[in-house]
């Protein structure tokens, strides 16, 4: 679906799915371990393909394509296959006394219609990875990909259908008018991924049906080296994590380094040592770095690089290939504050490295921003890896490497403040796309006259116990102490 796609249309696929939905066809073990297993089978069989897919968008290397994307979206599908079964079976709790005797349970059961909308930097894996979740967890489900990635978008609307019950699992292509024909509807759940400025939108879309939503945005991911570290391991994690992430256009890519004055020279050397090693004299021609998405992002990333006050802090790469669409990675020392690299997100080849006195600095530096998607750390000094954990918010966190956290998925993703709300990965996928309905049960038995009209002093009293866990008005009154059973039955 895409060309000619309207909100009437939307109207009609919603009420579809919604149908389904209603039919009881998606709650079963056996129908989301069947969507599950034919997915991680769509990726098996055409690996080849999702490769060639993001090349074409992006030019992202094949090794990037199999460890970022493919490798991550199959482990999430068997991941899910291998835990299914336990999320979906209810969580018993423990009960009060005051409503003995009776059980309790916690029942997970799927919103409904869902919506996710994907982004384009990741485009296949951010757009299978939700739909897991909302499978696993028994939704009937829209998928919008990224109009931006072209050949991923087509794949997916290609091949989805060909393994997935179209009847519960639909694919709609196309940009801002079939967005916005689809946040028109009632949902049951928005999943979004993307910018900050298209999420307010999305959300303001929500608010109109009080439609609950998972925001994965992004923000400045800050970078902290302290000079205790081993220097050449921590410049090809910095490199891997900023360059070999898609050429930093990811959400928790680094986005600029915290360093001390005394310690600079030493870590700008090491990461220039370790560009050079990784992607050659001339990084324009390296097969191993991703070009930049489209002309759009590569001329607002070209302004941000030169802007007067930016330009004279380059001390390695600026090298631009407008026709390929490519940028050398960049490194930059003591970029202004006030300048527009450190305002917002870069997403993109251009790394800034601002220094401070003392690395403690560096918290209120990260502090006065908004919330990170995610901040790492680089040290061996305990006392601060502590301090840095408590003392700065963000969606997630990693010591001593970077980017490595997505892919735990017994951890959960998300952000908080501006860089989103709500997450998933692994069980937190399952959640997200499951409502958490409490179920308390009891039988005829066990019934207290205090708790009915008309109230007296004394059943106010035993109540109060009960309240505050002092039980002994209830026993003596149930085993019929002098006037107090009279009344409690009156």
């Amino acid at each position: 679906m895409g060309k000619g796609f309207d909100g009437a249309r939307a109207a009609e696929v919603v009420a579809e799915l919604r149908e389904t939905f209603r039919s009881g066809r998606t709650r079963s073990l056996r129908w989301r371990a069947a969507q599950l297993k034919a997915l991680a089978r769509m990726i098996d069989e055409n690996e080849a393909d999702i490769a060639a897919a993001l090349y074409h968008d992006l030019a992202k290397p094949p090794t990037e394509s199999l460890l970022h994307e493919i490798s991550l979206a199959k482990e999430a599908c068997l991941f899910a296959l291998k835990k299914l079964k336990r999320w979906m079976k209810p969580q018993k709790v423990p009960t009060s006394i005051t409503t003995f005797p009776s059980s309790a349970k916690i029942v997970p059961e799927p919103f409904g219609v869902v919506l996710v909308i994907s982004a384009w930097n990741f485009p296949f894996l951010l757009s299978m990875d939700p739909v897991i979740g909302a499978i696993a967890a028994g939704n009937t489900v829209v998928l919008k990909p990224s109009e931006v990635a072209t050949a991923t978008s087509s794949f997916i609307a290609k091949n989805l259908p060909h393994y997935l019950d179209n009847s519960c699992i639909r694919v709609v292509e196309g940009s801002i008018p079939e967005a916005s024909a689809l946040l028109e509807q009632k949902w049951d759940k928005i999943f979004y991924t993307g910018s900050a400025r298209v999420g307010r939108i999305v959300m303001a879309a929500a608010v109109k049906h009080l439609t609950p939503l998972v925001l994965e945005l992004g923000g400045k991911c800050p970078v902290l080296v302290d000079s205790n570290v081993d220097i050449k391991v921590v410049a090809k994690r910095i490199v891997v994590g900023k360059w070999g992430c898609n050429s930093g256009q990811a959400c928790i890519a680094p986005d600029y380094i915290i360093t001390t004055k005394a310690f600079a020279p030493k870590l700008v050397d090491a990461l220039k040592i370790t560009l050079e090693k990784f992607y050659g004299k001339d990084p324009l021609g390296s097969k191993d770095l991703s070009r930049i998405v489209n002309s759009s992002h590569f001329t607002r990333l070209k302004n941000l690089l030169d802007e007067e006050k930016v330009s004279g802090t380059i001390v390695l790469g600026g090298q631009e290939d407008e026709k390929h669409l490519k940028i050398a990675p960049t490194l930059l020392l003591d970029v202004p504050s006030d300048a527009s690299i450190m305002k917002e997100e870069i997403f993109g080849p251009l790394m800034p490295i601002i220094t401070v006195d003392d690395l403690e600095h560096s918290f209120d530096v990260i502090n006065s921003k908004p919330k990170p998607l995610a901040a790492y750390l680089f040290t061996k000094d305990h006392k601060l890896e502590k301090k840095f954990v408590k003392t700065v918010s963000a969606g997630g966190m990693l010591i001593n490497d970077a980017i490595l956290q997505f892919t735990n998925l017994h951890l959960p993703f998300g952000g908080v403040g501006e860089s989103g709300m709500g997450s998933y990965h692994g069980r937190f996928s399952f959640d997200a796309f499951s409502h958490k309905k409490a179920v308390l049960s009891r039988g005829f038995s066990g019934e207290i006259p205090m708790r009915y009209p008309p109230y007296t002093p004394l059943k106010q009293k035993v109540l109060r116990g009960l309240i505050t866990g002092n039980v002994l008005p209830l026993l003596l009154a149930l085993v019929g102490w002098p006037g107090h059973r009279k009344s409690l039955v009156a």
